[in-house]
């Protein structure tokens, strides 16, 4: 330990020395039933801090998260407990969720995410098309500064915002293509420059 550390461990041996002993002086008459007491706390205790220390593997198993793999060489992304796959990118310094679809020509983004990312959707000419499964919708083309998935950046890439309700952002083939290799492996989507 350096320096820093030993007055405060020092400072809360003696606290928890004093807390103790005045446990046992008030409760003299009743000493079994408090230690029992103490001892459950304590394995409450040491319970909750082995949670605490086991949750980021239970919330791996869970909910998987995208990793960059091998120096940036690779991207995984694990599919979704829907059997899709989706990924955070920064667009423009924000995080955005896409889902990643290889039978979506472009990428597109909600409304709500394009504000997000700093465009003025307000001044956006809605006046492209897009067939979906839920109809035809109005589509705007903008271009993203930037968009970053771990160490791997893209700049001035071209998307289309989606005029209509999505629930999730589109990483459709545009943007895929920039990637030399996507392979679908293990139940997740390895991602390749």
């Amino acid at each position: 330990m350096d320096d820093f550390d030993f007055p405060r461990l020092l400072y809360l041996v003696i606290l928890g020395a004093a807390v103790i002993g005045w446990l046992l002086a008030e409760n003299r008459q009743n000493l079994g039933s408090t230690l029992r007491m103490a001892l459950a706390w304590v394995l409450i205790f040491v319970g909750a801090i082995a949670g605490y220390g086991l949750w980021q593997d239970v919330r791996q198993e869970i909910a998987p998260r995208q990793a960059v793999l091998e120096d940036g060489a690779r991207i995984a992304v694990p599919q979704g407990p829907s059997g899709h796959y989706h990924l955070t990118a920064e667009v423009n310094g924000t995080p955005i969720r896409f889902l990643v679809d290889t039978g979506a020509s472009d990428m597109v983004l909600t409304l709500e995410d394009a504000r997000r990312a700093g465009l003025a959707v307000e001044n956006l000419a809605f006046v492209g098309s897009a067939r979906t499964a839920n109809g035809v919708v109005s589509t705007a083309s903008a271009v993203l500064d930037e968009i970053a998935i771990g160490p791997l950046s893209f700049d001035r890439v071209r998307v289309s915002v989606n005029g209509g309700e999505m629930s999730d952002s589109l990483m459709g083939m545009s943007f895929l293509r920039r990637f030399g290799r996507i392979e679908i492996a293990n139940g997740a989507l390895i991602l390749e420059p």
